[in-house]
């Protein structure tokens, strides 16, 4: 019989928030108390569902990896299943060294798996090193090692810049010479460690079985009809929390036999006492809210630089036509024809030709901002739509005026993960552990997609529920 009902504060209202209160509901039972508090307006965190031209549209996440279980069995469990759709056949694309060209097949995160799938894109020279690297002398890892520096010691710089930097841009809004390998290309690392001594010989060991063995092998990517941010919305009907929004939480306090925090603003602060806390926040937030708690894992936390980004959404008049291809991908450094002007856009998803669910008008997005691009960013968003658009016209020719339009900044909320972020994981997890009821959640830990961030909820929130089930039972 219970004691009394258990009440655990669940601090950040993302997916990881949201998923880690619903799972508590599941673990805890009905009578649990779950306070979800959230320092923005709204639920959500970089899942955001607007409208455009009367159009519901992703300007956050847009998809997540279907091939990962946990987002599509989350889906599932949550009713949702019905909503579930996938891109359609359009390819990807990447404007490199001036032109555009198809995001070459059997590449893994942009490194080749033989040379001939990549000789389109690289001069002569590059074409050899790729051909040769397997003669080089075996790769031993010793530690973490950032990807841009593999890639041109073993490739010379033409795949860094012109593949995997684009690659890794969209996905972390960070540099290739920045990113660290264990973290971002962990199945690459875990070959090297084994003993494949060729990032060649490790991309083809990744590539999918020939297609008589995959016939039923399901779509890569996923989305949701509605927008991502439905996920987020079923959540808190199924979780049921109390949802505090606009509060900051201050300071987190543990009083000797539960929690305590402090919300709101200094002046007029709200203290909330509870039995269980899950963290699922950023790294700079964590850091803060640590610091007299678990002090190594605070430093390891604030050791994680955090990139901004924008999601420029347009909306074309009906029946203008779209490059088909699904979007295209921009190298760092790319210059328009006339060698002067710089892109701002990293990215363009043709959303229109990407998702078959948009009907009309015709929607896409670009996506301006890798780390360190700060000033970039402060631009006025009249400054941004001006800028993606020229990129767009000189791109794809498309010089269409939008009928509507929407910028939505990411500020500070990106992790990236550098060298050694793998370790930095490891000490913010071990110390974790040792602090009774109190655990933590999200992109800081072990991927940034949808799926990696479920899977840490679902930890944090089973390692909070064992703790309480054993305290408050009786």
């Amino acid at each position: 019989m219970h004691a009394r009902a258990p009440h655990v504060a669940v601090v950040g209202g993302g997916i990881s928030g949201l998923a880690a209160a619903h799972r508590l509901r599941m673990l805890l039972g009905p009578d649990a108390r779950i306070t979800v508090i959230e320092q923005s307006d709204r639920l959500g965190g970089k899942l955001r569902t607007t409208e455009l031209a009367g159009v519901r549209f992703d300007v956050g996440a847009e998809a997540f990896l279907h091939r990962k279980p946990e987002a599509q069995e989350l889906i599932n469990e949550v009713g949702l299943a019905d909503h579930v759709v996938h891109p359609t056949a359009a390819k990807a694309s990447v404007h490199a060294a001036g032109r555009t060209h198809q995001l070459p097949a059997h590449t893994f995160m942009g490194v080749p798996a033989s040379v001939e799938t990549v000789r389109h894109m690289l001069s002569s020279e590059g074409a050899l090193r790729v051909e040769m690297e397997p003669t080089l002398p075996p790769i031993e890892l010793k530690g973490d090692v950032a990807v841009g520096l593999l890639m041109k010691e073993r490739f010379g710089p033409e795949v860094a810049d012109r593949l995997v930097s684009p690659l890794l841009g969209g996905v972390y809004a960070g540099r290739a010479d920045e990113l660290g390998l264990r973290a971002t290309m962990p199945q690459i690392a875990t070959l090297l460690d084994k003993g494949v001594g060729s990032l060649l010989a490790a991309a083809a060991m990744m590539m999918p079985a020939p297609p008589q063995a995959r016939s039923a092998r399901p779509p890569v990517f996923a989305s949701l009809n509605n927008g991502v941010s439905s996920l987020v919305d079923r959540l808190a009907e199924v979780a049921r929390p109390e949802v505090r929004l606009g509060l900051p939480v201050r300071v987190l306090s543990w009083l000797g036999a539960g929690w305590r925090l402090e919300i709101g603003s200094a002046a007029t602060p709200e203290y909330l006492e509870c039995d269980g806390v899950v963290l699922a926040v950023p790294a700079p937030s964590a850091r803060k809210l640590l610091h007299e708690i678990a002090p190594q894992v605070s430093a390891a936390y604030g050791k994680v630089e955090v990139a901004s980004m924008a999601v420029v959404a347009l909306a074309l008049p009906p029946g203008t036509e779209l490059p088909d291809r699904s979007g295209i991908l921009i190298a760092e450094g790319e210059r328009y024809s006339d060698r002067i002007t710089p892109f701002t856009a990293k990215a363009f998803t043709f959303s229109s030709r990407k998702w078959a669910h948009y009907g009309e008008p015709v929607i896409l997005r670009g996506s301006v901002g890798r780390h360190g691009e700060t000033a970039l960013l402060q631009r006025s968003d009249a400054d941004l739509v001006k800028a993606v658009r020229n990129d767009l016209r000189e791109l794809t020719g498309i010089n269409t005026a939008p009928i509507d339009y929407v910028v939505q900044r990411w500020g500070g909320g990106l992790p990236q993960y550098g060298v050694g972020h793998v370790d930095l994981v490891d000490t913010i997890e071990r110390g974790i552990a040792e602090v009774p009821g109190l655990s933590v959640a999200g992109a800081t830990l072990h991927g940034v997609g949808v799926p990696a961030c479920i899977a840490t909820a679902d930890a944090a929130a089973a390692r909070v529920a064992a703790h309480l089930l054993g305290r408050v039972r009786r």
